[in-house]
């Protein structure tokens, strides 16, 4: 992997679904014994900062695209 010339590298999905690291989660580099640390922050959320599961919530939201209704949907689980 390489940074790129604005010290940017891209965390790997496997990697950010295992840790949890959505969208506007906040992180922290610390060095540890010569080595670099990516880390979540451990600063606490302002009221105005959603938790991951809200996040996550707001970004699918209104992402569906079944012109079927709830009571359809349903139907089709149950079967």
């Amino acid at each position: 992997m390489r940074i790129t010339s604005k010290g940017q590298v891209t965390i790997p999905v496997a990697i950010r679904e295992a840790m949890g690291l959505l969208p506007e989660t906040e992180v922290e580099f610390r060095v540890v014994s010569g080595t670099v640390r990516l880390v979540k922050s451990a600063a606490k959320r302002s009221r105005k900062q959603a938790s991951a599961g809200e996040a996550l919530v707001k970004r699918l939201a209104g992402s569906a695209s079944s012109k079927l209704s709830t009571d359809q949907i349903l139907a089709l689980t149950r079967r």
